[in-house]
């Protein structure tokens, strides 16, 4: 009875659990490249250095107002002997024109930083699209690994069971003592933790998934196993072409030297802040006047316009200018002691990615063979053990034995799997 309630605290969340999907691989990769949140958050990153570019953009254009004015005065002072002064009053509407000429590379250098901005974005969607990637393998082998950790758990627990039922039957036969049954009982219960444990790290596995994709309350699982060919065990390339792959291919990299360009067009806004700009300026509208009391009414109105060319030197402004300049170069020269810390730092990864490979790949290589040595070892001591010729200690560590060899196995399979994304991954060309 102990056993069946056991049993069913594993169960019953499988029953009770919604339908689930289950996606191969490459759909989890498609899903996570339209819903992840990051990737949401880049391509709203590109509106905004739209909506940017559209606005640097803006000021090398012409600039039109619409103007109108209403307005009543009376000025004391311009009383003349024995004439008081008379209320005036005044309307008009204008239609006003401003276009910069000349700003002595200043519009220019912030059009060319705005049209670097929006290489920047192109970056960013690269940055996330492939973190996503890369996290979406990963989570779709650990679900995988977790499976089979699950599955041997309850193949050990079965067996275990068996055992059980064997000393139960011996003992009625009085073949076999009650330290037989109770050692068999202690063992078969000792499984327990480990099928629970395996199965919620199944759902967990699962979970992760299910957040990376954004699936909201939809169950998800995946299909496959984790078996490896043994002829794509080696580098997919070496350690220098992996860092000139990494070098070019690298989103943040390319990111980062972008905006080096933008900095040094941000030393040009700057240095222009004090140097002589010319502005076209121009203006045609409708004026209505009148005099009134005290004295006669008077009344005009006509058209009234004017165009010029418009110089501002601001020569001297206390050395704000030339502050703003050391601020914008002291700027792109931390932006080029960034690039150099993150190629070092990007090295320092891929180096770290191909240990990682060829540790996987060696593990996995080396343990290839050991299950069959450890199936092989359990059936003799099985048959050993039914012949009165091995003990139960003999069976019991063969059965160990080959669950170890299992459950490294399929172990050493994930984290070759994984090493190798993350191989690709350092080198900026992960899902493309």
């Amino acid at each position: 009875m102990k056993f069946v309630l056991m049993i069913l605290v594993v169960l019953i969340p499988a029953v009770c659990a919604a339908e689930v999907r289950v996606l191969a691989l490459d759909q989890a990769i498609s899903i996570a490249m339209e819903k992840n949140r990051d990737i949401e958050k880049a391509r709203e990153y590109a509106h905004y250095v739209q909506g940017k570019y559209v606005e640097e953009r803006a000021a090398a254009l012409p600039q039109l107002s619409l103007n109108a004015t209403a307005l009543v005065a009376k000025d004391g002072s311009n009383q003349i002997a024995g004439y008081p002064a008379q209320r005036q009053f005044g309307r008009a509407i204008d239609l006003t024109i401003s276009q910069p000429l000349y700003t002595w590379g200043k519009l220019n250098a912030a059009i060319r930083a705005a049209e670097v901005g929006l290489k920047t974005a192109d970056e960013q969607l690269r940055l996330y699209r492939q973190a996503a990637h890369r996290d979406v393998v990963t989570a779709y082998h650990d679900i995988q690994l977790a499976r089979e950790l699950s599955r041997l758990a309850q193949e050990n627990r079965s067996q275990k069971l068996r055992h059980l039922d064997e000393a139960t039957r011996k003992f009625n036969a009085g073949i076999a003592t009650d330290y037989d049954v109770l050692a068999a009982e202690v063992a078969a219960e000792n499984t327990m933790p480990e099928v629970i444990r395996s199965e919620n790290g199944v759902r967990m596995a699962r979970e992760k998934l299910r957040f990376l994709l954004v699936m909201g309350k939809e169950e998800v699982d995946v299909t496959g196993t984790l078996e490896t060919s043994s002829d794509v065990l080696f580098l997919p390339v070496g350690f220098e072409e992996a860092i000139l792959s990494a070098g070019k291919h690298r989103p943040e990299l390319n990111d980062l030297r972008l905006r080096l360009g933008i900095y040094d067009e941000l030393i040009t806004i700057a240095n222009a802040d004090d140097k002589p700009r010319l502005d076209f300026k121009g203006g045609a509208g409708w004026r209505w006047a009148s005099l009134s009391d005290p004295g006669p009414a008077l009344d005009a109105n006509g058209a009234a316009w004017n165009i010029g060319l418009f110089v501002t030197f601001p020569f001297f402004d206390g050395l704000k200018t030339n502050g703003r300049v050391a601020q914008a170069r002291s700027d792109l020269r931390t932006k080029q002691i960034e690039e150099g810390k993150l190629l070092d730092s990007i090295s320092l990864e891929v180096r770290q990615a191909e240990f990682s490979y060829r540790e996987a790949a060696e593990i996995l290589k080396a343990l290839s063979g050991t299950v069959k040595q450890a199936e092989r070892l359990v059936q003799m001591a099985e048959k050993g053990y039914e012949y009165g010729v091995k003990i139960r200690l003999e069976v019991d560590d063969a059965q160990l034995n080959l669950l170890q060899a299992r459950s490294n196995l399929v172990r050493a399979e994930r984290d070759f799997r994984v090493a190798k994304i993350n191989y690709l991954w350092a080198m900026g060309v992960v899902g493309e």
